[in-house]
């Protein structure tokens, strides 16, 4: 028998999308205001490397907006056409700026590439506005880490924190200018090609990791073994459960689908096994708010017998 094969819909789908837009527009403007800072920077200074830091921030403002997309479509109710609803947009927003930071980081890659074989010649030391914007940069950077990750985990979402990790990237990369810099004043310009290739590796280290996380979703990986473990354990403090025969999960978006059996006594009536289940239900939808769809499959164990469950008992042996 199966307990009610409930799809519980997103409590908090408007909050989400108020919580992403919030924060998204925050960073547009953060990002903006680098943007223009790193630019002005890094073309009165005559730093390459901040200059590729300048189309990295102002890039950031085209992938919040691809965020602020996908969540809201994330967020949608099911309708008939996706009666399971449609997390997986989330995962589609994540991919595109996977592709879009690669692209960016690249481009960053290519110049810096250049610069070394075919060096300008010139040897200008940059200004103190040019460290003065790369500080800015880092603590801007940080801080805008630390709050878009700390809103994506308040509601869950992977492509809020595929920006957090683009954000704490940034802030590596931004170092990484400054430290180019301080090699400029001290006669050494190589370093700063060099530190555009090091923001080329790192563009590219989270485009990998975000597009991973996007792809192990849409491919219905299952939890990790914390989350599996708690699930184990809602599971066997429910009363009636002997043990658990089989158990699935899988990654829906942000959300998680648990398919479960569960073992109870075979003499027990049709409606204590229900209820049963639909404690098991229960419980798991309320110790984990991230579980949307909970499945929950019973098989009748005889204690006396010991006899292992089985889907589909076969009928006792006529009485000779």
């Amino acid at each position: 028998m199966k307990a009610i094969n409930k799809i519980q819909p997103r409590l908090l789908a408007s909050e989400e999308r108020k919580v992403v837009v919030r924060v998204s527009v925050i960073m547009m403007c953060c990002n903006l205001f680098l943007a223009a800072l790193k630019a002005t920077a890094g073309l009165l200074g005559h730093s390459s490397a901040m200059v590729s830091d300048a189309i990295n921030s102002a890039s950031d403002v085209f992938n919040t907006l691809i965020v602020i997309i996908g969540i809201s479509l994330a967020t949608k109710d099911s309708d008939s056409d996706h009666q399971y609803g449609h997390e997986r947009f989330e995962c589609i927003a994540s991919i595109i700026l996977s592709v879009l930071i690669a692209i960016s980081g690249v481009t960053v890659g290519y110049s810096a590439i250049m610069a070394i074989i075919e060096p300008s010649g010139e040897t200008v030391s940059p200004d103190k506005l040019i460290i003065i914007a790369a500080i800015v940069s880092i603590l801007m950077k940080e801080f805008m880490y630390a709050f878009t990750r700390s809103s994506a985990r308040k509601v869950n979402s992977s492509a809020l924190m595929a920006n957090a990790m683009d954000y704490r990237t940034d802030t590596l990369g931004s170092l990484g200018v400054l430290i180019s810099i301080i090699g400029a004043r001290l006669g050494l310009p190589i370093l700063d090609p060099i530190a555009s290739l090091i923001i080329c590796l790192f563009i590219l280290k989270i485009a990998v990791d975000i597009f991973r996380d996007a792809a192990d979703k849409m491919l219905d990986k299952s939890c990790d073994n914390a989350t599996l473990e708690q699930i184990k354990t809602t599971i066997l403090t429910q009363s009636g459960v002997i043990r658990i025969d089989d158990l699935k999960t899988r990654l829906f978006g942000s959300k998680i689908y648990v398919d479960v059996e569960i073992a109870v006594d075979s003499k027990m009536t049709l409606i204590d096994a229900h209820d049963v289940s639909e404690s098991v239900h229960h419980a798991l939808e309320e110790s984990n708010p991230d579980i949307k769809h909970c499945m929950v499959h019973v098989n009748p164990y005889d204690p006396s017998t010991n006899t292992e469950p089985t889907d589909h008992p076969q009928p006792a042996s006529p009485t000779p």
